[in-house]
């Protein structure tokens, strides 16, 4: 049977934004992200981390060092009793000098690539599922597969809102950080199950 997935940005929703982190030890996990993502879990939704990381591209970290970071973000949050249940990076970045990360690619957000391929190994309802970031692509990424979008005031979520607003997109929700977020859309579902 297929689940519904809560998506998640990584920089500036799960950990603080540091530009381009080219080591675990550059990872500073919010404290609240631990709870947040174990609420996910207790609901019953997937929780699929979902990220730009042009740095790969850029020559600024190799792809062995991202996926390192990855696994060990994965061992904290389970040290922490929260499972994140997949990792999705988007490595490319158009002007490159890597011919194999130097193209325009389906899987950048704000396109949708990540969330299908999610989708697709994860076995995820994507309709239902829900998106949230702290960018303005975040929100397009997850309109652009007909998730429920939550920006997140964190990281670059000012920027993101007048953004957002300057081209008349709005976000179902706008949290202070991911638990707010996450209370939100667990509010919103019993919510639903009530009108029904």
């Amino acid at each position: 049977m297929k689940r519904r997935a809560i998506f998640l940005d990584r920089d500036g929703t799960l950990n603080k934004d540091v530009g381009y982190p080219n080591s675990f030890e550059a990872i500073e996990v919010y404290p609240y992200s631990y709870e947040a993502v174990r609420n996910i879990n207790n609901a019953g939704f997937l929780a699929v981390v979902t990220t730009n990381q042009s740095g790969i591209g850029r020559g600024l970290i190799e792809e062995k060092n991202l996926r390192d970071i990855h696994q060990r973000m994965l061992d904290l949050f389970i040290k922490n009793n929260a499972c994140l249940d997949g990792f999705y990076y988007c490595p490319h970045y158009i002007n490159s000098v890597n011919p194999k990360y130097r193209k325009d690619c389906a899987c950048r957000k704000p396109n949708p690539g990540m969330a299908l391929k999610a989708a697709e190994e994860l076995n995820i309802m994507l309709k239902g599922s829900y998106m949230v970031g702290d960018k303005m692509e975040d929100i397009q990424f997850g309109l652009n597969f007909d998730a429920t979008p939550v920006l997140l005031l964190t990281g670059h979520g000012q920027k993101a809102l007048r953004k957002l607003s300057e081209k008349g997109l709005q976000p179902a929700y706008v949290a202070k950080d991911l638990l707010e977020a996450i209370d939100w859309i667990l509010k919103n579902e019993s919510n639903a199950s009530l009108s029904e």
